[in-house]
């Protein structure tokens, strides 16, 4: 049968468009896949950013303890410690944490004190470990809120991800002043000697990354007799998700037997810290 000249026509555009076609699917194929690699690379990236920023800033807030140990026994001590992030940022949390003394069982205090808390948040949009995770950081192994001997810290530090929390969703480092005890004897005499840093917040320009912590006062007490000392920690701000949980000590109470005759003396540091300033 003879072709008519409309049924050629249409069967050599058919030739001609079928490839046009193609092209044009196999580059958008091609252009989807590149733009959903460069998504998966860029969050890929920002997720290991955001990871290591949360690594170093373990190490600095180490850092931070130790240099807050230097500076908190000597009254106009002042010490600036820089940091850099891309996603996290340092914070300051007032009144976190009340430390109470007792002689006895009395249920008079002997001392009271509030300290703040320093804190770096990561929002957990950038990273994220799982909530309610905790675990501290090096050298602080142990749970209690006092720690003996010459080589125990005055602060530990420590991670965790605890939502929801009134400030957002963050996953954190913390540096949380804790109680050091010192037990030694001079001749005769027994000693037995506390150490706390109280935080107060300072200044917050925030011209720089960094944190500039300098001693205000240095007071000591002393506690007359005493056979056994209790101290005790609340949590003041526990409506805000800074509760007993949150810093996950081993209890919330520790009692001290005290040798007869002993000098008892606490040693209290108040410590202005300062975000974004240095001095």
């Amino acid at each position: 049968m003879r072709r008519t000249s409309s049924q050629s026509s249409v069967r050599r555009n058919d030739r001609g468009i079928t490839p046009a076609i193609s092209t044009v699917i196999l580059t958008g194929v091609i252009v989807v896949l590149i733009i959903i690699a460069v998504v998966f690379a860029n969050n890929f990236l920002n997720t290991q950013i955001a990871e290591s920023d949360f690594s170093a800033m373990e190490q600095f807030m180490q850092t931070a303890a130790l240099q807050l140990d230097n500076v908190a026994w000597t009254i106009g001590r002042t010490q600036t410690l820089s940091y850099t992030s891309k996603y996290g940022q340092v914070n300051f949390q007032t009144a976190a944490l009340s430390y109470a003394v007792y002689n006895g069982t009395s249920k008079v205090p002997v001392i009271t004190n509030t300290t703040g808390i320093i804190l770096f948040n990561v929002p957990t949009n950038a990273y994220s470990i799982s909530n309610n995770y905790f675990q501290r950081i090096p050298p602080s192994s142990s749970g209690s809120f006092l720690q003996q001997g010459t080589s125990a810290t005055i602060a530990q530090v420590f991670a965790v991800e605890k939502l929801p929390m009134f400030d957002g969703s963050y996953v954190r480092v913390v540096l949380a002043p804790t109680i050091r005890m010192l037990n030694s004897t001079i001749g005769s005499q027994r000693y037995y000697e506390f150490y706390l840093p109280c935080l107060v917040q300072g200044s917050h320009p925030y011209y720089t990354q960094s944190i500039t912590i300098a001693t205000q006062n240095v007071a000591t007490i002393s506690v007359a007799n005493p056979t056994m000392i209790n101290v005790t920690v609340t949590f003041p701000n526990a409506a805000l998700g800074f509760s007993s949980s949150f810093f996950n000590f081993q209890s919330t109470t520790v009692t001290v037997h005290i040798q007869s005759g002993s000098i008892v003396e606490f040693y209290v540091g108040e410590v202005i810290v300062s975000l974004g300033l240095y001095a």
